[in-house]
């Protein structure tokens, strides 16, 4: 079993907390099944996110309401879903 990796989470703000809350939650409710690769706080975006090893990121800014985030790692353009079937489905990882 490896270790869950948490990044700049040693005291979250109150936001960040709360945005913590809503990412879990997500995860327990549609893929508690996928393994995490690390959970984390960006301070340059502002979000805190679980990313998983099947490419998908759960992700809540300032406490807002969750997003699902995919990166074309070849061209690193990222693409927001609102629901967590729509990132599997996202047309990047037919590529």
């Amino acid at each position: 079993m490896k270790d869950l990796v948490m990044h700049n989470l040693a005291n979250p703000a109150h936001l960040e907390a709360v945005g913590l809350g809503k990412v879990w939650k997500s995860y327990a409710d549609n893929c508690s099944r996928e393994d995490i690769m690390e959970v984390g706080f960006n301070s340059r975006s502002g979000y805190v996110y679980i990313a998983l090893e099947n490419g998908i990121s759960i992700c809540s800014m300032l406490g807002r309401d969750v997003e699902y985030l995919v990166t074309d790692f070849e061209t690193g353009e990222e693409f927001f879903f609102d629901e967590y079937s729509e990132a599997e489905e996202s047309d990047v990882f037919s590529n």
